[in-house]
């Protein structure tokens, strides 16, 4: 029985938490291990009744790019839009499969270039560890961030100098702003409206607020007005695209391992993991998933 089947009209939707063993945490996704036959309007659909930030849909892989059964193309859809990458639907894709073939290693063909990731069994829990595509930081122009800084009703004091704003990217481009204080980041009440507004003309997914608890521990939140969600609780894309704003910056040097800790401030906390290797430009994203049942 292969996991991709062409007879079944209706797919079976699972719902996963990812970057938490706990139902109650981390960010829960959609997943369609079977969407042959379904079309963009269709997944669309799907993803909007569902509510999640992301779902996630796989159809069979193109032809060579992996061994047979461990590998998949994969498509996001938010509930407004379909986005070119998503961490955490990944994630909880990637512990979906595992949960029914066994960890390992498995391959996803997504829009933003092929995402290798490897399933291991972390205690009770099984653990999956994305690499991203190649990162990239981009400026980001003073009205730019003035007019984001307005949208979210933050005072440019309020930022951190020590963390510049960029525009990351590791598959999906998200804007990284740094507040200067804990308190800061845990006030966010932003223009929904005005905010979409700029991250639609700049392209962006997320924004990627920030505060640095110390050298590799840093707190995080993500609006996403574009996609029809107020703010995702733990965004594994971002986590990738900040890898490569801590590293390109010199916050940090590889080998290292980044923890971001993040959705504690909506009551569903996640802890994603960001490990930065030697010689190695792309962003290690991991965590754990569950099923959420009932």
């Amino acid at each position: 029985m292969t996991l991709i089947d062409t007879a079944r009209s209706t797919p079976e939707v699972l719902r996963y938490t990812a970057f938490s063993d706990d139902p109650e945490g981390g960010n829960p996704a959609g997943v369609v291990l079977d969407a042959a036959g379904l079309d963009d309007a269709a997944q669309l659909a799907i993803a909007a009744g569902l509510g999640y930030s992301e779902t996630a849909f796989l159809t069979a892989p193109p032809e060579g790019l992996g061994e047979p059964g461990r590998a998949f193309t994969i498509r996001y859809f938010s509930p407004l839009a379909e986005v070119p990458f998503c961490g955490h639907a990944t994630v909880a894709t990637a512990v979906a499969l595992a949960e029914r073939t066994g960890p390992g290693d498995l391959v996803f063909a997504t829009l933003a270039g092929p995402v290798p990731v490897t399933v291991t069994e972390d205690g009770p829990a099984l653990r999956a560890t994305l690499t991203s595509v190649e990162p990239h930081l981009t400026g980001v122009s003073p009205a730019d961030v003035t007019e984001a800084l307005a949208a979210l009703d933050w005072p440019a004091a309020d930022l951190d100098p020590a963390l510049p704003p960029r525009i990351a990217y590791a598959g999906a481009r998200h804007l990284v702003l740094a507040a200067a204080t804990r308190e800061r980041l845990a006030r966010l009440d932003y223009d929904f409206d005005r905010l979409a507004t700029l991250m639609r003309r700049l392209d962006l997914t997320t924004l990627q607020l920030v505060w640095r608890e110390s050298e590799s521990v840093f707190h995080v939140r993500a609006p996403f007005p574009v996609g029809g969600v107020i703010e995702d609780p733990a965004t594994g894309a971002a986590a990738a695209a900040f890898g490569a704003y801590a590293r390109t910056l010199g916050l940090v040097t590889a080998p290292t391992t980044l923890t971001l800790h993040q959705g504690h401030d909506l009551g569903r906390p996640g802890r994603l993991t960001v490990e930065l290797r030697a010689g190695d430009p792309r962003s290690h994203v991991g965590g754990t998933a569950t099923a959420i049942t009932g």
